[in-house]
């Protein structure tokens, strides 16, 4: 049997993939756009702190909190049964929950602009193709992976995700190779900034905005072990790539911190023209996959709507037309530019889910999983 033929019936038939590796698949296929594709949102959050400050950052608060808050969420959606947002925060903030769709949909928006700022730019500045048929292209293919619906856009990003794990593994020793010593150096310096823990966890919480697109593909779990399993993996699987970038980016601390693109600077001080293309490719990939996963938890929402009211679906037309109306009006914000939407948009964002997510979630989401007829009949009623 080829590897092909292996890794496709593993994807598409294994149990043990569906259950413990796809919802950290999906987590960091739709995460990477807005939290570490492009490189910006790594040095913003965490090398800024310095190189010793970052990695703190990245393990003693991101993924503990990832780890954390993902397995109470599998959780509780399995308990709920609710694989969408709009059942999981009706559970969760009873008749408060359209707190969380606003605020679901203001990230969505501005993860679309970050996703708008590079998509284009990246086939433009690496390919040479005009700036707007980049844009064109993704709208096509996020509404063509719209239209398909939850089996194609799991597959989908199954795969990438193996191509986007090569291109970093590759991108990490090549960049290793010529930067170990320049990395060894600034990591042995020790030095850490003061902010290293707040923006670490600011980085947590706004990435945590991501969870309605991962709900859809975590309805395999049956058990509670299970869930919290799956909730630890997808914090690790979500956070290699990142942690592989990293690495590389800390040897070229401090003159990468204003680099717009950091993963486009990287390769061109490294001289890395062999990956460029491959990178830049992969990039583009991701963007697709993030604007996909976000709007498809749009999708999913009207539908558990229609199912309730109406006993009816969403037709996989209306899907795609969804998906490029919102994919419009997100790229419309892109004219701000890529550094003030990250750093300014992503650091408000964090408070909002830390107050509609977070503080709920380990306190009333604790109570309702253990004593799941607690409150049962003003829940019934929101």
């Amino acid at each position: 049997m080829s590897v092909k033929r292996y890794l496709y019936e593993w994807i598409t038939e294994s149990k043990f993939f569906r259950v413990y590796i796809l919802p950290g698949v999906v987590f960091q296929s739709v995460v990477i756009a807005g939290g570490y594709g492009t490189g910006r949102e790594l040095v913003e959050f965490f090398l800024k702190s310095g190189p010793t400050g970052g990695l703190y950052g990245m393990f003693l608060i991101t993924v503990p909190m990832w780890a954390a808050i993902f397995a109470l969420s599998f959780e509780f959606a399995r308990v709920f049964k609710a694989y969408d947002y709009r059942r999981f925060f009706k559970n969760l903030l009873w008749k408060f929950w359209p707190a969380y769709e606003i605020l679901y949909i203001l990230l969505l928006l501005l993860v679309l602009a970050v996703i708008g700022s590079a998509a284009g730019a990246v086939l433009r500045d690496t390919f040479g193709i005009p700036y707007m048929l980049g844009v064109v292209v993704m709208l096509i293919a996020v509404g063509l992976l719209a239209y398909y619906g939850s089996k194609v856009i799991a597959t989908f990003l199954s795969w990438w995700s193996f191509v986007l794990y090569f291109v970093y593994i590759v991108f990490f020793i090549v960049g290793f190779s010529k930067l170990g010593g320049a990395i060894s150096a600034n990591i042995a310096s020790g030095k850490v900034e003061p902010i290293w823990a707040l923006n670490s966890f600011k980085y947590a919480l706004y990435n945590l905005g991501v969870i309605p697109a991962v709900l859809f593909a975590i309805n395999y779990i049956e058990t509670r072990r299970q869930a919290i399993a799956s909730g630890i993996l997808a914090a690790i699987i979500g956070i290699v790539p990142g942690f592989l970038f990293y690495l590389v980016v800390s040897g070229l601390y401090p003159d990468v911190l204003p680099a717009e693109v950091p993963a486009q600077y990287a390769l061109g001080v490294l001289g890395i023209t062999f990956l460029l293309g491959a990178w830049m490719l992969v990039l583009f990939g991701t963007l697709i996959e993030t604007g996909t996963g976000m709007i498809h938890a749009i999708n999913e929402r009207i539908n558990s709507y229609l199912l309730d009211r109406k006993g009816s679906e969403i037709s996989p037309a209306m899907r795609a037309a969804m998906a490029v109306v919102v994919l419009i009006i997100g790229l419309s914000f892109s004219t701000f530019g890529l550094i003030p939407l990250i750093a300014q948009g992503y650091g408000t964002m964090s408070w909002g889910f830390f107050a509609l997510h977070v503080i709920p979630l380990f306190t009333i989401g604790i109570l309702r999983i253990l004593k799941p007829g607690w409150a049962r009949s003003f829940w019934e009623r929101a």
